[in-house]
């Protein structure tokens, strides 16, 4: 008989189910009831209910858990300097879109080798979010494959819908069953109006194909998503972090009946792909908040141990410890001097304001 099904698959491998590995690597009564926390301080600050700002701050990418666990010890101690002004959750990405080629995330591609050890690599992401959240630190995710967030998702307490997706009526269905705010990034043209209508689209209910927690197929039928939030991450042409530009994106809301939520992303295009340039875009983003500008509700900053990047080896042990491997990054002491930096101003800047209203 002829075959006409999976005739360009090689081989098909049994995955673990969400329950098998959440018994594996639970979550403890104490450390959901602080996800639960940390994810209703995150949705106050993106309806403007808390004045501080959220800040998405980590890795390009993470592909060392021991330099993961360093990095989050290190910025659990400074997030909590900055407590006042700013609330921060660590940027957790095991998942790289990418445009044509290359390593695709810890979650796919564990082992960096092209072996695809997903296995192994959803129990390694998950292993390390409850690490994490477990030093007292929020996390947050891009989803990009819509079956992983059944293994993850209860340790999140912000999520992101990557620049290349937030076209998807997948990632759009997705988003308004998660239980966490979600961002959706402007497209890489520099586009606002396919994130906007993201945003509205996410808010009513609607339903998608997935699997349940044992792994099997199910039908889920979702509420609507009301922390949905725009992320201005640049275009093609120019950022778009500037004054006039976010007073473009929050007409854009305005005239789509949203509340202005906006989160800019210091890296990517704002940048131009200059890690070093992060901070003149932060800089622009605390000076538009202490004039007033209230729809900005926090920032991104891609931030490791140590600075730059590096292309992957194909002997592993010559990876640099504390060094990306996909988009550059700031390095440690930058990030705590400039994330400081910032505290300061804000906290100067927004009591001047108080004192002349």
């Amino acid at each position: 008989m002829q075959k006409n099904t999976d005739i360009r698959i090689s081989g098909i491998e049994p995955l673990i189910s969400p329950a098998q590995l959440a018994k594996i690597h639970p979550v403890s009564e104490e450390l959901g009831a602080y996800i639960a926390e940390t994810r209703k301080t995150v949705n106050k600050i993106i309806k403007g209910e808390d004045s501080r700002l959220l800040a998405v701050v980590g890795p390009c990418s993470i592909h060392d858990t021991v330099a993961a666990l360093e990095y989050a010890s290190r910025l659990k101690t400074l997030a909590a300097e900055v407590s006042d002004q700013m609330f921060v959750v660590m940027r957790t990405y095991f998942e790289k879109p990418r445009t044509i080629g290359g390593w695709k995330g810890l979650i796919l591609d564990p082992h960096m080798d092209g072996t695809y050890a997903i296995s192994d690599g959803i129990s390694i992401a998950r292993k390390l979010l409850i690490d994490i959240t477990s030093l007292g630190l929020p996390v947050g995710c891009e989803m990009l494959d819509p079956i992983v967030p059944q293994y993850i998702d209860e340790m999140l307490s912000w999520c992101a819908i990557g620049a290349r997706t937030t076209e998807s009526q997948t990632h759009r269905t997705l988003a308004s069953g998660m239980s966490v705010a979600v961002g959706f990034k402007n497209g890489t043209n520099g586009e606002l109006p396919a994130a906007v209508n993201a945003i509205k689209s996410a808010q009513h209910p609607a339903a998608f194909v997935g699997i349940d927690k044992d792994g099997n197929s199910a039908i889920y039928r979702t509420t609507g998503n009301d922390c949905g939030h725009l992320i201005l991450r640049g275009g093609d042409l120019a950022p778009n972090y500037y004054e006039e530009e976010v007073e473009q994106a929050v007409d854009l809301m305005v005239k789509q009946a949203l509340t202005p939520s906006i989160l800019i992303d210091c890296s990517h295009a704002n940048s131009r792909k200059d890690p070093k340039r992060q901070k003149r875009v932060l800089r622009a983003v605390v000076d538009q908040i202490i004039w007033g500008q209230k729809a900005i509700r926090g920032f991104m900053l891609e931030s490791n141990l140590s600075s730059g990047c590096q292309k992957i080896p194909e002997d592993l042990t010559q990876l640099v410890y504390g060094v990306s491997v996909t988009d550059g990054c700031i390095g440690w002491d930058e990030t705590e001097k400039i994330i400081t930096t910032a505290c300061r101003t804000l906290r100067t800047g927004r009591m001047d304001l108080e004192e002349n209203e």
